[in-house]
């Protein structure tokens, strides 16, 4: 069974949620909650420090990063100090944590390219949870306690801000079929169901070898 999760979620799809879950069912690491205080050892910089680039916080390394080459306002309340350790130095060590984790075969890491850093590595099982914009909304009031014109606004810079990511720093798009496995309406979907859903996916999955001809001879 498979027990390394690279999963991927839209704002509003309840990855926060489905993630620690699943995890629990699986009994591996959830390795999000964890990512800061590794990567603030790797730097040698404060854990506040590293957690205030992390891409969960609302003024996290995604936005800060993406204010530099999207060319508009991306919801940045103030740009990163100049002494301060650059994105691409927290990118890379964020790497070399997931990748360090992923030696491991086990854990369950929620978002930051894992589904791309893993696409190659055959014991990991990308997974990604989406849905409808105005779903993920509502489901997002739900969660969060937002108003609809704050889940929206939120939901649309996030949507951007993920795609402009991916695209900027492995040249994929995050919609790519090929990233993932396995894709979830989350939004349609309950939860629970989710977690069942790519925990069979995860006991199924099995490592291939390359494709043989099947008319080729000894």
């Amino acid at each position: 069974m498979t027990t390394l999760i690279a999963l991927s979620a839209a704002y509003g799809a309840g990855g926060s949620i489905i993630g620690p879950a699943l995890a629990r069912r699986l009994d591996v690491p959830f390795v999000d909650r964890a990512i800061p205080l590794a990567v603030a050892d790797r730097l040698d910089v404060p854990y506040d420090d590293a957690a205030a680039h992390d891409e969960k916080g609302r003024a996290g390394l995604l936005e800060r990063v993406l204010s530099g080459f999207i060319g508009g306002d991306t919801g940045v309340p103030t740009p990163l100090p100049a002494e301060a350790f650059s994105s691409d130095d927290f990118r890379r060590a964020t790497e070399e944590v997931l990748l360090q984790q992923a030696a491991t075969g086990a854990g369950l890491i929620l978002g930051r390219g894992a589904v791309v850093l893993l696409r190659e590595d055959p014991r990991a099982l990308r997974v990604r949870l989406d849905g409808p914009p105005e779903r993920r909304v509502r489901q997002a009031m739900r969660i969060e306690g937002l108003e609809q014109d704050v889940a929206e606004r939120t939901r649309a810079r996030f949507d951007r801000a993920h795609e402009a990511y991916f695209r900027q720093f492995y040249g994929v798009g995050i919609q790519d079929p090929g990233l993932y496995h396995l894709a979830l309406d989350s939004t349609s979907i309950e939860f629970d169901t989710c977690v069942e859903m790519i925990a069979a996916a995860a006991k199924c999955l099995v490592s291939r070898e390359p494709e043989r001809s099947v008319n080729r001879r000894p």
